[in-house]
């Protein structure tokens, strides 16, 4: 069990309930357009109008959870654009490449798109294009891909890429690749070197790596925030009720990168409230009907129902492996030991974290 309060300090949260609001992003204001262009959609704020004879400062990725190393990248194009009076605009994937290059399919995705469009304009962006990406795509050329696709979205005058970032058939399309393609067409092109955390760079498969063994707390060091998942309370196999917790069983997409299976401490958020909550991701081992993966989470201080209501749900921190139990008796001294720790550390509570 890890020390909240270094993660707080790590994070530069003033307390748990910065580290909960941090946690989510804005929602899509209704100023917030949206466009369907055919192969690419457009997300802008209210009054940014991106076209082919908008001048814009682009950055280009898959951002996929929008890390501190993208968010440097999202900010120097950010200041670029402001310095040149144009539009800052992040271009990026749906689905991410690796999914369909890959063929992954399960637990993959930090984010969803509606998230990561999201975090992108959070992060200072105007506007947000989201490219379909099919085979058809990943089989352009890189050169096509500049000459023939970005000037149907806007007019890049700067673009700035993160030193791993390839693109086109192949991978092709390497930054220095694209330095050369840009000075000959006449936009700037910004590499920018990846962040470094500890002894290695800050990732998306370094962050996936880390979900993987469990260390959530170490993840959101990568990520500025703790981990999120976005998904439907359904109902469950009453365990926790019959426990005497008020329990919540959440249904996330299958794409959605979860914890390796344990029990963590986070929160729950629903509408303007983060529930401090002891959260079990994985079959349980302990009750004999066991079935697919999933998430559930006791909630401390709520009461009502949450059936069909979208929740997020926020890991901050390793409790303990998933492991069975003989007898319901030591389960539920488990589980109160659990919600003790999640009492002491995150508060007893709801908190508010929405206006």
């Amino acid at each position: 069990m890890a020390d909240v309060r270094r993660l707080l300090v790590d994070l530069g949260c003033a307390d748990v309930r910065e580290l909960a609001a941090r946690a989510i992003p804005s929602p899509l204001a209704d100023a917030c357009l949206r466009h369907d262009h055919g192969f690419y959609t457009l997300y802008g704020r209210g009054g940014t109008e991106v076209g082919p004879q908008a001048p814009v400062c682009a950055c280009m990725g898959g951002f996929d959870g929008v890390h501190r190393g993208h968010r440097e990248l999202v900010r120097a194009c950010h200041d670029e654009a402001r310095l040149r009076g144009v539009i800052a605009l992040a271009i990026t994937f749906d689905p991410l490449p690796s999914l369909v290059l890959e063929g992954r399919a399960h637990g993959h995705c930090l984010l969803s798109t509606e998230r990561r469009v999201r975090l992108l304009l959070d992060a200072g962006m105007d506007a947000v294009c989201v490219l379909a990406f099919d085979k058809t795509l990943a089989h352009t050329p890189y050169a096509d891909f500049v000459d023939g696709l970005l000037p149907k979205v806007a007019h890049v005058e700067s673009l700035h890429v993160g030193a791993n970032f390839r693109f086109g058939f192949e991978g092709a399309g390497t930054p220095a690749a694209l330095a050369r393609l840009g000075q000959a067409r006449g936009f700037s092109v910004h590499i920018h070197d990846l962040l470094a955390q500890g002894a290695a760079p800050v990732s998306s498969t370094r962050t996936r790596a880390l979900l993987a063994q469990g260390s959530v707390e170490d993840a959101a060091r990568l990520l500025g925030r703790p981990h999120v998942v976005h998904g439907v309370v359904e109902h469950g196999r009453g365990e926790g009720t019959t426990l005497g917790f008020p329990t919540a069983n959440v249904h996330v997409d299958a794409r959605l990168c979860l914890p390796v299976e344990g029990v963590y401490a986070g929160f729950v958020i629903c509408g303007p409230t983060a529930w401090p909550a002891a959260i079990n991701v994985g079959a349980s081992p302990t009750f004999s009907t066991p079935r697919a993966s999933f998430l559930e989470a006791n909630l401390i201080g709520f009461a009502g129902k949450l059936y069909g209501r979208e929740v997020d749900v926020a890991f901050v921190s390793w409790l303990r492996p998933s492991r069975p139990f003989d007898s319901t008796v030591k389960l539920e001294r488990t589980v109160r030991s659990n919600i003790d720790w999640v009492r002491t550390n995150l508060g007893d509570d709801g908190l508010e974290v929405r206006g």
